[in-house]
C-alpha cells in the first residue's frame, strides 16, 4: 500500500494511522491497489483505501441491492461497493475504458463478486439515460469527468429511491475549490456542482473530508 495519502490535508503519518485503525484492505484489495500503482502516475485516479472501506460499510448499512457507478477505472471502487451489496445485488459500472477495467476483473473474480458487477463500456450519460426512469437505485457513486458531474447527478437523482444515497468524489479537488486563483475548467465545474447540490431541495447534503473530498447526498 502506498504511504502517500490522496487527502491533500493529511500527512502520510496521519493517513497511515487512519488506515491502521479502520478495516484494512485484505489480500484481494491490496493486490488490486498494487496492480493499479504499477501503472504509474495515473494510479492517482484510484480511490483511497479508507474511502473504499467507508463505501463498503455504507452499502451494507443501508442494505443496498441496486447500485450504479460512474467512473470505474481499475475497479477498486466497484469491488468495494459490490462487496457491500446484499445477496442478489447488482452494480452497473459505467466507464469508457475496458483496458483499465481489465486490471480489476481478476480481483472481482477472486473476491467472488464478478457476477454482481455489470460493466457497461461507453459514454456514461448514454448508459444512465437508457436506464428505466424508476426510483429504485439504492446507492450511486460519481467519480468521472468533472464537467459532467451535474449531468450525472441529474440522471441519478431521478432514479434514486427515497432514502437512497449518491456519493460524489473529488469535491475538494486538492483544495483548489477554495483557492480563488484556481480557475481551470475542472475546478470551476466542481465549484458549480458543489453549489448546485448544496441548494438542491431534493437531497440532504454533507461534504466529508475523506480522501479528496466526498459528498454524501440522501434523497428526501
Amino acid at each position: 500500500m502506498s504511504d502517500q495519502p490522496k487527502s491533500f490535508h493529511l500527512s502520510p503519518e496521519i493517513h497511515r494511522y487512519i488506515i491502521d485503525h479502520g478495516t484494512p484492505p485484505d489480500e484481494i484489495l491490496q493486490g488490486l491497489i498494487e496492480a493499479t500503482q504499477s501503472l504509474g502516475g495515473i494510479a492517482i485516479m484510484q480511490i483511497a483505501p479508507e474511502q473504499g472501506a467507508f463505501m463498503t460499510l455504507l452499502a451494507r448499512s443501508i442494505g443496498a441491492e441496486r447500485a450504479v457507478e460512474v467512473g470505474t477505472f481499475t475497479g477498486l471502487s466497484a469491488l468495494c461497493i459490490a462487496r457491500g451489496l446484499g445477496e442478489g445485488g447488482r452494480l452497473i459500472a459505467c466507464d469508457v475504458s475496458d483496458e483499465w477495467a481489465a486490471v480489476g476483473r481478476p480481483f472481482w473474480e477472486k473476491a467472488g463478486v464478478a457476477d454482481r458487477i455489470d460493466l457497461r463500456i461507453g459514454p456514461a450519460l448514454e448508459t444512465l439515460r437508457a436506464l428505466p426512469l424508476e426510483e429504485n437505485i439504492d446507492l450511486s457513486f460519481i467519480d468521472a469527468d468533472k464537467p459532467s458531474y451535474a449531468a450525472y447527478f441529474e440522471e441519478l437523482v431521478q432514479r434514486t429511491r427515497r432514502g437512497g444515497l449518491i456519493l460524489v468524489d473529488n469535491v475538494l479537488w486538492f483544495g483548489r475549490v477554495a483557492d480563488p486563483a484556481s480557475d481551470d475548467e475542472e475546478t470551476l465545474a466542481i465549484r458549480a456542482f458543489n453549489d448546485l447540490v448544496a441548494a438542491d431541495g431534493r437531497v440532504d447534503c454533507v461534504m466529508l473530508a475523506i480522501s479528496d473530498g466526498l459528498t454524501l447526498l440522501r434523497k428526501r
